[in-house]
């Protein structure tokens, strides 16, 4: 019988788990890579990375409900747009497994699609698994649901690798341009294997770098208030080998002016038709900061980030508005070993937690997709992606 571990006391406000979450494993850090998600062995429930645990322990939770996948999502156990997807798509497949109805089906979509509403990935998995099972047989909506599933986080995998070939071949031009010393590349929050089912979108092209020979270095913002900079990208890349060095969030304007930032790289959970950008808070002052010291910029996303339904991104994408304890409390190694959360504000001032940004297409230099690099507008992502243009056609964008 697996090992059941309580969530509450450790991590960044955590809350408690809903009932019947196991974590088959604990596992500390060293141990072999895995995806961030897969079935289990039973053939039906689903394994996740906590990520809430990393970088101090390594810890797996299954999921056997659908209100444990949306539980997962919104407490941020698996976080990044591309597995968002994964996770709500396996979390339809849960739902379905109890009962195969369209009620069922309806409850899960509308379940999971409240959980996080800036990535764009959760709304795209809902709707390819609606359209993939909604008029089959009840009988065959069960094994067809999984079986998509695990598509979307095949698909994610080799699309994750097509953009680190992309933008490996921009890393590779700075690189020669350079000419000595290493290529020094800022980071904000986390896009690598952490945020996707492998590989990552703006950390692949690095790992393809490094494992290639090139000299990287990398600065990663700590990305508060969760530190997913510190936490899982210094953690990635640290466990891959790749030269690094984390900073606080306001350091990198500095370094930029110093001539110590060659590149920027970031990911996104929503860009919209026109290549406005939403992302991590703060990723919208690197991009300030990159434009007024002649610094690329460049976003890396899966075709499944883009919202073609979405123009102005500031006026359009939600941002979503997270727990003020996420700004109040942190959470960390303590002298003990032990994970300990400290509170960092006076008890009595309130916090304010807006997670994402939007960054205007203005200031991107350019968007790596699994397609190939555009120009942050409605014209380069049509030429990539003309699919989509009776779409554009019909919504009347400019």
């Amino acid at each position: 019988m697996a090992e059941r571990y309580a969530v509450a006391a450790i991590g960044r406000g955590a809350t408690q788990s809903p009932p019947g979450i196991e974590y088959p494993r604990s596992m500390r850090i060293g141990d072999p890579w895995y995806r961030t998600i897969w079935l289990a062995d039973d053939g039906r429930s689903v394994d996740v990375i906590d990520q809430r645990f990393l970088p101090h322990s390594f810890q797996i939770m299954r999921l056997a409900t659908v209100e444990q996948a949306a539980y997962a999502i919104s407490e941020m156990v698996v976080r990044g747009a591309p597995l968002i997807g994964a996770t709500a798509a396996y979390g339809v497949c849960l739902a379905l497994l109890k009962d195969p109805m369209h009620g069922s089906l309806d409850r899960a979509i509308e379940l999971l699609g409240a959980t996080r509403p800036t990535a764009v990935n959760l709304r795209w998995a809902l709707e390819l698994m609606d359209e993939a099972v909604r008029y089959l047989p009840v009988e065959e909506r069960v094994a067809v649901a999984y079986q998509r599933a695990a598509r979307v986080c095949d698909d994610d995998v080799e699309i994750s690798k097509s953009i680190g070939r992309h933008g490996l071949a921009i890393f590779r031009e700075l690189a020669a341009a350079k000419g000595s010393g290493p290529l020094n590349i800022l980071t904000h929050c986390n896009a690598g294997w952490l945020a996707t089912v492998d590989w990552g979108t703006a950390l692949a092209p690095i790992y393809m770098a490094h494992d290639e020979g090139l000299d990287v270095h990398v600065w990663v913002d700590e990305t508060r208030p969760r530190n997913q900079g510190d936490s899982l990208t210094a953690y990635e890349l640290g466990a891959h080998g790749v030269p690094h060095s984390v900073i606080v969030d306001n350091v990198g304007g500095h370094l930029m002016q110093h001539g110590m930032v060659d590149v920027c790289i970031v990911g996104t959970d929503r860009t919209t038709a026109t290549g406005d950008v939403a992302n991590k808070i703060g990723t919208y002052l690197k991009a300030l900061a990159a434009k007024d010291n002649g610094v690329p910029f460049y976003v890396a996303l899966p075709q499944t980030t883009i919202d073609w339904k979405a123009r102005d991104g500031i006026a359009e994408i939600p941002i979503e508005e997270r727990d003020p304890r996420e700004v109040r409390f942190v959470s960390g190694l303590g002298p003990d070993g032990r994970v300990v959360e400290v509170e960092l504000t006076p008890p009595s001032s309130p916090a304010t937690n807006y997670a994402f940004d939007v960054t205007p297409a203005r200031l991107v230099t350019g968007l790596i997709t699994d397609r190939g690099v555009c120009e942050a507008s409605l014209e380069s992502l049509l030429g990539l992606f003309p699919e989509w243009q009776a779409e554009i056609d019909a919504g009347g964008a400019g």
